[in-house]
């Protein structure tokens, strides 16, 4: 299922029914899992481990070196999980000594002109709409959707079933299950259709809102919401992720808006 105009280093190993179509070159050290297809005019370099299943589209750049100048050569790999779609002229690049590897969840679809770099870890489920960049060392949970032409700063984390509206700067971290909206990024509520849609309950949906009324909106400073929380709120798995995760930023995470900063709208 190979072209002839496609060349397939010695080294590499891509599973039979694997189709690839021509003028794509894949370097050693390559990987390619049961069913995958992959496009004209790829190229896969070495390291990149992909998995069954995925859709690789014309002009990608997987596992190329990192545009790091603290790249000193090392062993480093691109791991991508089974069913991920990969769209046009998209560039993901190898990890560096810090994390050893880029990864790319299972059931992801990343969009046209994106770029994740360096020891990035995205999770499962997640999407990256047209012209997103990604810097170095950003993590970004299960369920999370990047709306298109966002920047998202080095190290920033994003949170689990988040929202990210199109044309932002990311620069500070994004808790889970809420969108983050307007310029500068700020909370802007709970996702409740992306939860209502991967089957969230209503009540679940409104503990989750009571915690984020908590933060936002009673006028607490961060530590004193998150010990209010711990106090008042009842235990639960979201309460618990969004109490670490505050607590765990190294960035800080985006706040409110603020009526009178500076807007697009």
């Amino acid at each position: 299922m190979t072209h002839p105009y496609t060349y397939i280093d010695p080294n590499a190993r891509v599973a039979p029914n694997v189709k690839i179509d021509p003028f794509t070159v894949i370097h050693g050290d390559v990987q390619i899992g049961e069913g995958t297809w992959i496009g004209s005019n790829v190229t896969i370099m070495e390291g990149t481990r992909i998995g069954k299943n995925c859709r690789v589209f014309p002009g990608a750049v997987l596992g190329a070196i990192p545009q790091d100048l603290k790249f000193g050569g090392e062993k480093t790999y691109v791991e991508i999980g089974d069913n991920t779609t990969i769209r046009e002229f998209v560039t993901i690049n190898r990890g560096t000594i810090d994390k050893g590897k880029t990864v790319l969840g299972d059931n992801c679809l990343i969009m046209a002109y994106c770029h994740i770099a360096h020891d990035c870890q995205i999770g499962n489920n997640c999407v990256m709409s047209n012209n997103s960049q990604m810097g170095g060392h950003v993590v970004m949970g299960d369920w999370a959707w990047i709306a298109g032409v966002c920047a998202i700063h080095q190290f920033v984390h994003i949170g689990q079933h988040s929202f990210i509206a199109g044309g932002s700067l990311v620069s500070k971290d994004v808790p889970p299950y809420i969108k983050a909206i307007r310029n500068p990024l700020s909370y802007g509520g709970v996702n409740s259709v992306g939860l209502k849609r991967r089957g969230f309950s209503i009540d679940r949906i409104n503990h989750i809102l009571d915690i984020y009324r908590t933060i936002y909106n009673k006028g607490m400073n961060i530590s004193q919401a998150l010990e209010y929380i711990d106090e008042e709120i009842p235990a639960s798995d979201e309460r618990d992720e969004i109490v670490t995760f505050i607590r765990d930023s190294t960035r800080g995470v985006i706040k409110r808006y603020v009526k009178g900063s500076f807007d697009d709208e």
